[in-house]
């Protein structure tokens, strides 16, 4: 064999080495190329699959037009707003019985309250007795059947014995609680002022009967759109005045955010008011020198105010279902300077939903004037007393109300 042939020889036997590597690297290649097809489709179905989600959601008008508006910073949780469990040794009362009792007056020893289900009822002993209600059936409670069944919210016991009711829908009445007999004293759904009481809330009665206070918390939400109300944050909360003589109902107050509870001040010439959405207290000047004028009784509550009632010591019961931890994170101080994402919230959840996501927290406090905390009892997550509307107190008891739960809690205090 010549040089030549060697060569030939040698060089057809050394593309076997090559060719043996060559099938692993196409099949390689192959399946590299087949991962970017896999990963372009996929990226390519997800986008057409979010691109209608994000274009309607773009499109679709939010339900709140919500203002921007400043929460100072949340006071520490130290001193009298030093977290504790006393709210846990209270005791549930008819529970499963009634819903959404959230207020409650007494007379001697008999509780009277409103419920969900549009009714006024009376506690007795371990019973429950319907007074009256307001509205027209069916009444089950639902989101539905409010407006025409009625809500009844604040309840307070008048000097003729007689209770004066604030009902968020149907208007203020008066119900005699013996026979069940309601006079309305207010339309609900009225216009007053060139507003509309959309959502009357709580109530105050002179110690004479002749005048009635009570708060109309919007004049564009109902009280079942209650978590729009607070998320717009929009001043269009008032303070009325009816005069049971006259008949003649006038505006006091106008421009707040969300007012809630009211107490009348001892001298009756002033009524304190829960700015829920400010998470402070106001005190309106109902009458005197004063008269229409307004400054702070209580700024930037550890949490967000409901119903005020007077306790034994000459202070104030202030109830609230949800607090501003500090420390800590609170949703709706952060939402406060962002109102597009407000917008973006209601366009994708319900308020069902949305209060789901809310931190149960129930806190009660002991004011008195200047602002002053002197005691305050804790349910961290609500366990036994949650969504807390109100603190009623009677003969050594605090009788919390609540806008939802299944019963009203009862705690002794003298156990705390």
């Amino acid at each position: 064999m010549n040089e030549s042939a060697g060569l030939r020889f040698r060089r057809l036997h050394r593309p076997q080495v090559i060719t043996d590597e060559l099938p692993e690297q196409r099949h390689k290649g192959s399946s590299t190329y087949s991962g970017k097809i896999f990963r372009v489709t996929l990226l390519s179905l997800g986008v057409l699959l979010l691109l209608p989600l994000l274009v309607i959601i773009l499109i679709l008008e939010s339900p709140i037009k919500p203002e921007v508006f400043t929460l100072k910073e949340p006071p520490m949780m130290k001193g009298c707003w030093e977290p504790n469990l006393k709210l846990r040794e209270a005791q549930r009362l008819f529970e499963d019985q009634l819903v959404g009792p959230e207020s409650i007056a007494n007379i001697g020893d008999v509780l009277f309250s409103g419920t969900a289900d549009g009714k006024i009822v009376k506690l007795v002993g371990r019973r429950i007795h319907t007074v009256t209600r307001f509205g027209k059936l069916p009444c089950a409670g639902s989101r539905e059947d409010e407006p025409t069944c009625g809500r009844p919210l604040g309840i307070r016991v008048g000097p003729n014995g007689t209770l004066f009711v604030a009902d968020a829908y149907l208007g203020l009445f008066e119900v005699n609680p013996t026979t069940g007999e309601a006079t309305r004293l207010v339309n609900g759904g009225q216009i007053v002022a060139g507003r509309k009481l959309s959502f009357i809330n709580d109530v105050a009665v002179t110690q004479d009967g002749k005048k009635v206070y009570f708060t109309d918390s919007s004049s564009r939400w109902q009280r079942r759109d209650y978590m729009h109300l607070i998320m717009e944050a929009t001043p269009d909360g008032r303070v009325l005045e009816y005069n049971t003589e006259t008949k003649e109902l006038t505006v006091v107050m106008e421009d707040l955010r969300f007012p809630n509870g009211i107490q009348l001040l001892p001298d009756e010439e002033s009524v304190l008011v829960a700015e829920t959405t400010m998470a402070r207290i106001r005190r309106v000047h109902v009458a005197g020198l004063n008269k229409g004028g307004m400054d702070t009784f209580m700024d930037n509550l550890p949490g967000f105010p409901d119903n005020i009632r007077p306790s034994s010591t000459g202070g104030y019961w202030v109830a609230m279902s949800a607090v501003r931890p500090n420390p800590g994170f609170s949703m709706l101080d952060f939402l406060s300077q962002r109102p597009w994402i407000k917008k973006f919230i209601f366009k994708l959840f319900s308020q069902d939903i949305l209060m789901k996501f809310v931190p149960r927290y129930s806190l009660v406090a002991e004011l008195h004037d200047g602002g002053v905390c002197t005691r305050s009892f804790h349910d961290p997550n609500g366990l036994v007393a949650a969504y807390i509307s109100e603190v009623h107190e009677h003969d050594g008891n605090l009788y919390l109300g609540s806008f939802r739960s299944p019963y009203i809690a009862k705690l002794d205090l003298s156990k705390v």
